[in-house]
């Protein structure tokens, strides 16, 4: 089977990268993909990693990142804009939006998104096209589908090829995952969602991948008492007033982004230690007793981030959000610890912090769970199952509405 996975970076880690890397973008495309891998950022090359390990043939094609795909049709023989010019017209675009939005540029920003999802300039959408038809795959998975719409992807179609998707974030509002055989998410919610409007949907859920362990700098000892990383976005109320209580009353270190945002008076701004993306953010896991995870709203009653797995992977004790199926995942109170409220979070992170034997106890459980069960070469085993099945076009029997699959 030939797996074509199709996946963005955000923008801000994206400029990170080439700043700190002097002459990234002139090299050449294997060398930005490695580079880019090496970050492990966000999913990075998991999932094609785990495809192979099963003896599948796969690849990641990062749709947004501008360099990295000039450098494959440069390679290919593909004539695009060249990076001066490229980089020269999105700081146009860039200023005039920002020169539009002014003060509500934060809260615009998060409406447009919503409403309008980024869309694709030609010359990605021609590069793409044409790393589709190079790769030839079987199964093209779309893991940005509010980047790369229905209304792109039936152009993509051919004899033979099927088109799945993966979600677990906000779903985009003027998508109709019409081009789809079949949806993935983490989230129990909306795979029923899509059963329920016709798409067929299953359950595949987050990972961690553990060659991770080994491809970062292993901490001496685990100086960071409590830690979050993660949005600071006012979009995250819950989240914001659960930090704030913890920064009150515990020696918090917070990183991320949205810090801006926060008023003066906010007690966050001590605690804040700047952004830490990729490989940053798992050394800073695996120097913390004690991290703490907030799902966002749209994840409902269902216990579903990447924090969940990169924390646990990492050997820190996770303090997560209480959720009606957290116990499928992780065993309360041995493998990780839930609160209901940021009195009880604050309650239980004192006694953590207290007691080593006990967070060291439970921490070590949570990480042998995560190695034992929650991996990407387990994952992506699930999912070469399910892509059998749609090879064979049985998705819409076997998962819609009325399937008890």
């Amino acid at each position: 089977m030939r797996i074509a996975i199709i996946t963005t970076s955000y923008p801000a880690f994206l400029k990170e990268l080439y700043l700190n890397a002097p002459g990234l973008e002139h090299k050449a495309y294997s060398d930005q993909l490695a580079a880019r891998n090496d970050s492990l950022f966000g999913l990075a090359d998991f999932y094609s990693r785990g495809f192979r390990a099963h003896r599948h043939e796969a690849a990641e094609f990062h749709v947004n990142n501008s360099w990295l795909q000039l450098a494959w049709a440069r390679e290919h023989g593909l004539s695009m804009q060249t990076p001066d010019e490229l980089f020269h017209a999105q700081q146009g675009k860039a200023s005039s939006l920002g020169s539009l939005l002014g003060p509500l540029k934060p809260v615009a920003q998060g409406i447009v998104r919503r409403l309008w999802p980024p869309r694709l300039p030609s010359w990605q959408i021609a590069i793409l096209r044409a790393q589709i038809d190079a790769f030839q795959p079987d199964i093209l998975y779309n893991q940005e589908p509010a980047v790369v719409p229905s209304s792109l992807l039936g152009s993509f179609r051919a004899p033979g090829r099927w088109i799945v998707g993966q979600i677990a974030s906000a779903l985009p509002a003027r998508e109709d995952f019409s081009a789809y055989d079949l949806m993935v998410s983490s989230l129990p919610n909306f795979v029923a969602h899509f059963r329920a409007r016709n798409v067929p949907a299953v359950c595949n859920r987050l990972a961690f991948e553990p060659t991770v362990l080994q491809r970062v700098n292993k901490a001496e000892e685990r100086d960071i008492p409590i830690s979050f990383v993660g949005n600071l976005s006012p979009d995250h109320p819950g989240r914001l007033a659960l930090l704030e209580k913890i920064a009150e009353r515990l020696p918090l270190k917070m990183w991320g982004n949205g810090i801006d945002r926060l008023p003066p008076s906010s007690p966050l701004r001590r605690c804040y230690q700047g952004e830490a993306w990729g490989r940053a953010m798992y050394e800073i896991m695996g120097r913390s007793q004690l991290t703490l995870n907030f799902h966002a709203s749209f994840s409902g009653h269902h216990a579903n981030n990447l924090r969940l797995y990169e924390a646990t992977g990492m050997g820190a004790l996770l303090l997560n959000d209480c959720k009606r199926d957290l116990a499928e995942l992780f065993t309360p109170d041995a493998e990780i610890v839930a609160y209901d409220s940021p009195e009880d979070c604050v309650s239980k992170a004192e006694s953590l912090l207290g007691n080593d034997g006990e967070r060291l106890r439970i921490a070590t459980a949570g990480q042998r769970r995560t190695l034992n069960a929650h991996t990407y070469k387990i994952r992506t085993g699930e999912l070469i199952e399910v892509f059998k099945q749609v090879l064979t076009g049985r998705a819409r029997t076997n998962w819609l509405a009325r399937s008890s699959s």
